[in-house]
């Protein structure tokens, strides 16, 4: 028996994540490597989303009062 290298395509399962001005790749959660982006760079985000100070954030709606009661407790209303 021989053993032969052999390269194998594994782009479609490498992910990348943004961190401190680099995207860290990674394969099956393993470090394989990093992209060092320049301050030059373009970021283009979908609809919703925005890039700044090398952060991703997401716009959305959310509740202000997430536990607001349509009466008060203390007033005899139901909770």
């Amino acid at each position: 028996m021989t053993l032969k290298q052999q390269k194998i395509d594994v782009t479609d399962r490498v992910v990348g994540k943004l961190k401190n001005g680099e995207i860290q790749l990674f394969l099956e959660n393993e470090s394989i490597g990093k992209i060092k982006l320049s301050d030059q760079m373009h970021v283009e985000l979908d609809h919703h989303f925005e890039a700044e100070q090398q952060k991703i954030y997401q716009n959305v709606t959310v509740t202000e009062q997430p536990n607001a009661k349509y009466t008060d407790c203390d007033e005899g209303g139901w909770c």
